[in-house]
């Protein structure tokens, strides 16, 4: 076994981003861990105080001064492992400046949940083909885990998805703690599009709650959104997988009834007759869910799943149909 200090990168300064930082350091292995983000102001309040200011804030951050950067290739140089943890929607945005050589001997871990606008892309896709990042240096944590029960260290599991179940296993000791357990996985294209579907049925779940539907309907709404996710991601990729694993089944249901779901809180407002900007300036967090309803409907042009309730999120939020006629119609066909 390699016994070498391992080098990790977290690439974000969100909840999710300040939530890996927390399972990486609190993790025994010896490690050292660097942190990326974008904010003058963030960085300096982190090296001075120890917290994030904007995320989870009452979680200590035991990282030295100098390990806490805004310079992204600086940041991506001293590290072997690089966890990529910002929205979807920016992630080229972050990268500007990044080149495949940068990128190259490095093993890349993606905790983001959502597509790349413009390319339709899920994040491996997107790093295959413009930073020559190979799928078998690639890796994905998915699975049924809140940012801010981390922070309390509530007890919750993830899994580590990679073509190397090798890499994936030793990804996954890295962050394995007394409150974070870990599985492994071979499919990267089922968790990537779970991870992502996921978010656009909680945002249906929230539109339902807000024009008036009860607990009873909900329900039928998750439990046709697990047959649908099954059906498009059998479609895109159709390897032996078990959807009633904690990676599919697991994170649709925490996100999709959780009160820490953003995506469930966007559609909560938009079902109480928020327009989308409205919704995303008050929420102050990106909601994935919103970006990934219009990504799949391009990339599902290819492959002409049926997907009633991917469709009557995508209605809403960008043909600008009323959610109450809207979810009416859909229930006409759920079962």
């Amino acid at each position: 076994m390699d016994t070498q200090k391992k080098r990790i990168a977290v690439v974000g300064g969100g909840s999710w981003a300040t939530a890996n930082i927390k399972m990486l350091t609190d993790n025994i292995r010896p490690k050292e861990v660097f942190w990326w983000m974008r904010n003058t102001h963030a960085v300096e309040h982190i090296r001075k105080f120890g917290h994030n200011p904007n995320y989870l804030s009452s979680v200590d951050i035991k990282l030295p001064a100098h390990n806490i950067s805004t310079d992204l290739k600086h940041i991506i140089h001293n590290s072997d492992f690089i966890l990529l943890n910002v929205p979807a929607a920016f992630l080229k945005q972050a990268l500007e400046g990044i080149t495949p050589e940068d990128f190259a001997g490095k093993k890349i871990i993606s905790a983001i949940k959502g597509i790349v606008p413009d390319e339709n892309q899920i994040i491996g896709e997107f790093l295959n083909q413009h930073y020559n990042i190979s799928f078998d240096n690639f890796l994905v944590i998915s699975g049924p885990c809140h940012a801010e029960e981390v922070a309390l260290e509530k007890l919750s599991y993830l899994t580590i998805a990679s073509s190397d179940i090798e890499l994936a296993t030793e990804f996954a000791g890295m962050i394995n703690t007394r409150y974070i357990k870990t599985n492994v996985s071979d499919d990267i294209y089922g968790t990537e599009y779970g991870a992502v579907l996921k978010n656009v049925y909680a945002i249906a779940g929230g539109i339902c709650h807000g024009v008036g539907y009860g607990d009873n309907f909900q329900a039928v709404l998750i439990s046709n959104a697990i047959r649908e996710l099954e059906r498009f991601v059998d479609t895109v990729h159709p390897i032996d997988r078990d959807i009633k694993e904690s990676a599919y089944l697991g994170d649709l249901m925490v996100t999709a009834y959780s009160q820490f779901s953003r995506n469930r809180t966007f559609g909560n407002m938009i079902g109480k007759g928020y327009t989308v900007k409205s919704a995303q300036l008050e929420m102050n967090m990106v909601a994935e869910g919103y970006y990934a309803v219009n990504c799949l409907h391009e990339v599902n042009k290819n492959y002409h799943v049926h997907m009633p309730i991917c469709d009557a999120v995508y209605n809403i939020l960008y043909q600008k149909h009323s959610p109450a006629i809207e979810m009416k119609h859909l229930a006409e066909h759920l079962s």
